[in-house]
Parts: C-alpha cells; sequence; structure tokens
C-alpha cells in the first residue's frame, strides 16, 4: 500500500506541474491577443513551431536514455549523470552557437529586422538552456525528489506568467497614462515599449535561466566526464527516441510553419500569412481544455495500465476506461463547441475571432489523440514499442501531405482538418493492429455513437440561427443537458450498480 501511495503521490506531483503549468500559460492568450496584432504573434508563433523540433535535436534522446540506464541493476547512476550532462553540455553550447552564427542568414531568409534577428539569438540560447537543464531535471526524477521537481517547474511558470503580466498590461498601461501616472518615470526607465513581441522571448529566457540556480545543488555534484563504451550503448538506444520525437513534433507545430510558407498570399486579402498564422494559432489555443483533459488522463492512468498488466480482467477494464474516457472528451467538446462564442472571448482582439470556428475541427482531433494515447497500451505492455514509431510517422506524413493539398484550397481550416485526420488515422491504425498482437473488446459502436451523436448536437448548436443573446445561450446548455441525459439513460445500469 505504501508504494502505491508513493506512486500516487508523485504522479499528481508530476501531472499538476505539467497540467497547472499549461493552465497558466493560457492566461497569457488574452493577455496575447489584446496587446499583439495577429501579425505580431504571427512571428511569436511561426518562430516557437521550430522551437519544439530543436528541443528534440537538442536532447537527442539522452534524456530518456538516461532513466533507462540508470536504471539498469548496478548502474552507477552518478557516472551515468555525469556523462550524459557533459555530453548534453557540450553539443548544446556548439548547437547554439551555430544557430547564432546563421541568425542572420535565417533574418534574411524571412527579411526580419535587426531586432528580429535577436529573437532568433534569444531562443538559440534558450535551446540551451532547457537541454542543459533537463537532465538535472531527470535526475530529480531518479532521485524521486517529486515535489521539488514540481515546485521548480512552476516557480518558473509562475516567473513567466508573472512578467509578462508586468511587462505587458501593468507597465505598458502606466506607461500610457491609464493610471498611477507617478510612476511613469520609473516605468520609462524600465519598460521599452519598441520592444513589443520581444519580450516573449527576452522574458522567456531570463526566466529559463533562473533554473540553474534553482538546480544549483544537482549542478554542483555534476563533474565533467566523458567514457565512448559508456556513451555508446546509450547512443544506440536513444537515437530512435530522437527521430521518434521529431515526428510527433511534425503532427503537434508543422501545421504553422507550412500554414505561412504554402498559403497563397492573396488568400485573406485583408491579413497578410503572419497574421493568419497568428489567428490560427490564438484560436489553436482554445484546444487546451481537451488537452488539459488528456494530459490528466495520461498521468492517472499510465501507471494503472502497467500495475494491471498482468491481471487476466485488464482487457475489460482497458475497454471500459475507453468508453468514459471518450464520453468525458465527447462531453467537452460538445460544451466548448457549443459555447463557442463565451470561449472566444478569451481572445481580446476582434481580430483573432475570424478563425473561431477551427475549433470544433481541433477538439474533435485531439479527442481522437486521446484516443490513440488509451490505444497505445497494446504495444507499451507488448514491449512493441517499434509500432509507436510506425504510426507517428505514418502521422507525420499525413499531416505534411494533407497540409501541403488543403492550406491553398482551405487556408487555416485545411491545416485543422489536416490535424483531425491526422490523429483519426493514428487512432485507426492503433485500433487495428492492437486487435492482432493485443486484442481489448472496445465497445467500439458505443464508442463512436457518442462521437457522432455529439458532433450532431454541435452542428445543432453551431448552425440553428437564434438571434436572442439569452434564448441562443438557453438553448446551447439544453443542448448540452440532452447529451448527459442520454448518457444518464444508456449507462444507468453502470451508475446505479456503483451506489
Amino acid at each position: 500500500m505504501s508504494i502505491a501511495k508513493k506512486l500516487v503521490g508523485q504522479t499528481a506531483a508530476y501531472g499538476l506541474s505539467s497540467i497547472v503549468g499549461r493552465a497558466l500559460n493560457y492566461l497569457l492568450v488574452p493577455v496575447y491577443t489584446s496587446v499583439f496584432l495577429p501579425a505580431e504573434y504571427g512571428v511569436v508563433s511561426y518562430l516557437y513551431a521550430f522551437v519544439g523540433f530543436f528541443n528534440i535535436l537538442y536532447t537527442y534522446g539522452m534524456e530518456t536514455a538516461f532513466f533507462r540506464f540508470a536504471n539498469k541493476p548496478g548502474a552507477d547512476q552518478h557516472k551515468l549523470y555525469n556523462q550524459v550532462l557533459t555530453l548534453i553540455l557540450g553539443s548544446s553550447i556548439v548547437f547554439t552557437a551555430l544557430l547564432i552564427l546563421a541568425s542572420g542568414a535565417l533574418a534574411d531568409y524571412k527579411d526580419y529586422t535587426p531586432q528580429q534577428q535577436n529573437y532568433i539569438i534569444w531562443l538559440a540560447i534558450i535551446l540551451a538552456i532547457d537541454a542543459i537543464v533537463a537532465i538535472p531535471f531527470a535526475w530529480l526524477r531518479l532521485q524521486n525528489k517529486a515535489i521539488k521537481f514540481a515546485s521548480i517547474k512552476l516557480a518558473n511558470i509562475l516567473i513567466t506568467v508573472g512578467a509578462n503580466l508586468i511587462f505587458l498590461v501593468v507597465f505598458q498601461n502606466i506607461y500610457e497614462g491609464e493610471y498611477l501616472q507617478g510612476l511613469r518615470p520609473l516605468v520609462a526607465q524600465i519598460y521599452n515599449p519598441d520592444l513589443g513581441i520581444g519580450y516573449i522571448f527576452l522574458i522567456n529566457l531570463v526566466a529559463n535561466a533562473m533554473l540553474i540556480p534553482m538546480l544549483w545543488r544537482e549542478f554542483s555534484i555534476f563533474r565533467y566526464e566523458f567514457n565512448k563504451e559508456l556513451i555508446g550503448p546509450m547512443f544506440t538506444y536513444a537515437y530512435p527516441l530522437l527521430f521518434m520525437g521529431l515526428a510527433g513534433v511534425v503532427n503537434e507545430v508543422v501545421d504553422r510553419i507550412l500554414l505561412e510558407e504554402w498559403l497563397p498570399e492573396s488568400f485573406y486579402p485583408q491579413h497578410s500569412n503572419e497574421a493568419v498564422v497568428g489567428i490560427y494559432s490564438a484560436c489553436y489555443k482554445l484546444a487546451i481544455f481537451m488537452t488539459l483533459a488528456i494530459q490528466a488522463f495520461r498521468y492517472a492512468a499510465e501507471p494503472f495500465f502497467f500495475s494491471q498488466a498482468d491481471n487476466k480482467d485488464s482487457p475489460q477494464a482497458f475497454a471500459l476506461i475507453m468508453k468514459w474516457f471518450v464520453i468525458t472528451c465527447a462531453f467537452i467538446f460538445l460544451f466548448i463547441s457549443a459555447n463557442l462564442e463565451d470561449f472566444a472571448l478569451f481572445l481580446r482582439n476582434p481580430a483573432y475571432r475570424e478563425g473561431i470556428m477551427i475549433v470544433p475541427v481541433l477538439l474533435l482531433a485531439n479527442l481522437f489523440l486521446g484516443v490513440y494515447y488509451n490505444l497505445s497500451v497494446w504495444y507499451k505492455l507488448t514491449d512493441k514499442t517499434k509500432y509507436g514509431t510506425y504510426i507517428s510517422f505514418g502521422g507525420a506524413a499525413i499531416t505534411i501531405v494533407f497540409n501541403l493539398l488543403l492550406i491553398p484550397v482551405l487556408g487555416y481550416m485545411g491545416s485543422a482538418i489536416a490535424t483531425f485526420v491526422c490523429y483519426f488515422s493514428m487512432a485507426l491504425a492503433s485500433y487495428i493492429l492492437g486487435n492482432v498482437h493485443y486484442p481489448i473488446p472496445y465497445p467500439v459502436k458505443t464508442i463512436m455513437g457518442y462521437i457522432v451523436f455529439a458532433a450532431a448536437l454541435v452542428i445543432a448548436a453551431l448552425f440553428v440561427p437564434i438571434e436572442d443573446f439569452w434564448l441562443r445561450h438557453v438553448y446551447h446548455l439544453a443542448i448540452c443537458a440532452v447529451f448527459l441525459l442520454v448518457v444518464w439513460f444508456r449507462e444507468r445500469a453502470y451508475f446505479l450498480s456503483k451506489k
């Protein structure tokens, strides 16, 4: 029982830091969309899309390799820590130096100003810090220091969010004379209105740099050490993870890159391509509620899946979990989509709301991503993770192909549909392969019935015109209530049996 409690406690700590972190970062969406124009926010979204790729390249699977080899019987964990941190420290410095040297050419390619070139330099330094501190964070997890891990992660997020609010809201308003005019001379010494979106990058850089003193105890035990014989097997283990990670990032962020590069300039006459990326990225943020539900599920369910691996009744339990997971996510999809005009208020500038209709598509796409994570239990429990790599690469190929096909025809809606097709295909492929290697009696008809029913209710909510504000909201809430009532009547035997 004590082991179980420890596992639950650590899972909660790690999960809380990630989920709360995402939720706090979401609070910045109303700030960014009120302060910056879509074209400005588009630059941020475009550059941070590349950060996803480089984060994988900078660590090249060595963080996971460190866990794997450090948990082997008789492993010298401290020696492995020194080896991996030596490797990551050296390669990160080299990679960042190359990016800084190339920043001028990259800025010229995108027609960026000298100030925008600084964004690339700052991101290069951020990438190095992220990769280097990843190993001390891994050491904390290895030593079961979940509270310290979560505390430092949350402190970093609070610093980032707080600094954004101070500089982009408080200082900006004081500088413009909105309030506290007596403080304007002092604020003028600190705040530079010309920096604009540069504050996003600069605050991220400073907040991440502060992780180094927070992890000083973990850095203080580090000693430079490099042994080819020890590192070689770790490389062999890690490089497939590098490719799998890159494939996963393609599914998550390549749409922003392709949208800016592949969208015909005249497709949205009133917006530049950078502005279109900004609109798409801001609307994508509204899918965060589905993402949080999936993230919470993964932290809670994955330890359960592994603990039940040898239980003969586990397939039935997995099937039941899948059904209720889908019911929950289908309701989230319905509730947000039906009340889309209310959630759109998070996008403070009305210009961002032009793309709001992509949100239901992205919510449904992320629902199927959650289904895929649920289905992935079969290859994790059978140690056939190579199939996960194949599915990820297949998803990446679908993402790229459908974005290239649909963006010139449908604009950012094409990117949203490509995301849906990708995640639906990954879920379908995992289900078909799972039936061969580890059959689980999922109630497919029931699951698909709930998804289709929720989608039909979303269409009824979005495309039935009701002019009156209050009547429209009552109608939308009634539609959500209908879904819950259907769930109750269909699943009442389960509810009653638990009393």
